[in-house]
């Protein structure tokens, strides 16, 4: 049988000390569900006694039913010279009726003297004391050494009589935490087997990002001997972050051959990322190993010529197994076998050996040293690949002329576009406004079209961005835009560049019904 691993998520609460990171009481019921489902072993819902929010979610989710995850609730140690049964902020993490209770407490002997200014045996106690109160009222306690890897590398002797006092008082994991992130793996592992010698629980990891180290140094914990590893998804958490779950389950599970989840939630790990970056309002980062956009994206000819025959040989995992997707990228560096391929990803054939391919890929090079970039932008080449094999040669609609025109200045200020479409033979002239330029000729562009093409009410511009080529060139710099745009079913992108952004809008504009239409 494959070695259980345990995974704990503290996306809702240490991930929420993230900056910009703000979870609602409903984010957190949605959040947790999700992770339920995916198959944690817990979920760290929160602090109760730190702020409403997280009483109120607590209150919440015990009207939930969790199926395989076990809800945690976070606090610390009772304070010094105060018992635990009268400890308020102990008796809150009683009140939420979780049936887990994660305390930390100061591992390290330099903390106990400049941090809580008590001594080394009032802070033992703290940890006895309050292990063994909220054991004795029936919950499972983890506890968190706090700098337990910086603690244990200054006075080993202590950082031991830390993890004893928790143990003996009745703790199920006692949780290593480099909460600097500042150690290496060797010291992690090293004290993991220290912890390992001298306690009878069984020990967690818990790392943080500061070194860029967190996913080692878990491994590094994990294969020591640590049976849970804490972290959040996506990384986030305080300063540069958590260990992220998302790297650290494959890795596990696929490299390792550790078990941490359900075989079929792996399949699910790209979208449960994503979900948690819509839920946090972040862009998803499309560098981010195993789920990322880019994670198994070639741009390289000879790359892609190598994948195209035997997948291995560029990709260390099928991107399926992680619920992610080759990416075939066309550029300035493609050769044919990059265009062969996204061809097939577009739903397109092409003979490699015919002048039309060799053609559109050196138009496509062209474009890219003027600035254009296809990248995020599949469906206009899809359009220049139609165009190319006589797909595209009779196009839907084509813009004769078009105007834009701003009135006024700064509160009182309009803009006004004029838009003149040749569809078949006819040609028809439209006015709009807008709230801006592109808006404004968006605006007119729309009403020209859906005249002709009344299912174009269904789609509009979802995402629109734009960057400035050559800043050394001011304001006659070229600039390219990139339109996404969306029937509420699926999106595509679109690219324009031009010295005039509202020409280089009114490309990505164009190609983006043109799309929908063909």
């Amino acid at each position: 049988m494959a070695r259980k691993i345990e995974i704990y998520d503290t996306t809702l609460r240490d991930g929420s000390q993230g900056l910009g990171i703000h979870f609602s009481v409903a984010d957190k019921l949605r959040v947790a569900q999700e992770l339920d489902r995916f198959g944690v072993a817990y979920i760290e819902g929160g602090w109760p006694g730190s702020n409403p929010r997280d009483i109120e979610f607590f209150a919440e989710a015990r009207k939930l039913k969790f199926k395989k995850a076990k809800l945690a609730a976070f606090g610390s140690t009772r304070k010094k010279g105060v018992r635990a049964s009268e400890d308020t902020q102990v008796r809150g993490l009683l009140e939420v009726n979780s049936p887990v209770v994660t305390i930390y407490g100061k591992t390290s002997a330099l903390h106990v003297r400049e941090v809580l200014r008590c001594t080394p045996e009032e802070n033992l106690a703290m940890i006895a004391d309050t292990v063994a109160f909220l054991k004795s009222h029936g919950r499972e306690v983890i506890y968190d050494c706090e700098h337990a890897i910086d603690g244990w590398k200054e006075d080993p002797a202590y950082a031991i009589a830390c993890y004893r006092a928790a143990a003996e008082a009745g703790a199920s994991r006692i949780v290593l935490c480099d909460t600097n992130g500042g150690s290496l793996p060797h010291e992690v592992r090293a004290a993991t087997l220290a912890a390992m010698a001298a306690v009878q629980a069984s020990i967690g990891i818990h790392t943080h990002d500061d070194s860029g180290l967190a996913l080692a140094n878990a491994l590094a914990s994990l294969e020591a001997g640590a049976v849970q590893v804490q972290g959040t998804m996506n990384g986030i958490g305080e300063r540069t972050g958590n260990c992220d779950l998302t790297a650290v389950i494959p890795v596990a599970q696929i490299k390792c051959g550790w078990s941490c989840v359900p075989e079929s939630s792996l399949r699910r790990l790209t979208a449960l990322s994503r979900f948690i970056d819509g839920v946090t309002n972040q862009a998803p980062d499309p560098r981010r190993p195993w789920v990322g956009a880019a994670a198994f994206a070639h741009k390289g000819g000879t790359h892609v010529d190598a994948v195209r025959k035997f997948s291995s040989a560029y990709e260390h995992v099928d991107p399926a197994s992680v619920g992610n997707a080759r990416d075939v990228l066309v550029s300035d560096q493609s050769g044919r076998s990059n265009l062969l391929l996204k061809a097939t990803e577009l739903g397109i054939e092409l003979d490699k050996d015919a002048p039309s391919t060799r053609a559109a890929l050196d138009e496509v090079k062209k474009l890219e040293h003027q600035g254009w970039s296809f990248e995020d932008a599949d469906a206009s080449l899809a359009l220049l690949l139609r165009r190319h094999i006589g797909k595209a040669s009779a196009a839907p609609f084509s813009v004769v002329n078009y105007n834009v025109s701003v009135h006024g200045g700064d509160k009182d200020a309009s803009c006004e576009s004029t838009v003149t479409v040749k569809i078949g033979a006819k040609e028809f002239k439209t006015v709009a406004e807008g709230e801006g330029p592109v808006h404004a000729l968006d605006q007119a562009l729309r009403k020209a079209l859906l005249k002709a093409f009344p299912k174009l009410k269904k789609v509009h511009l979802a995402d629109y961005k734009v960057r400035v080529l050559a800043g050394q060139d001011g304001t006659s710099a070229k600039t390219r835009v990139v339109v996404r745009s969306s029937d509420g079913k699926r999106s595509w992108g679109t690219v324009g560049v031009s010295a005039n952004l509202v020409e280089a809008s009114l490309r990505a504009i164009v190609d983006g019904y043109a799309h929908a239409l063909l």
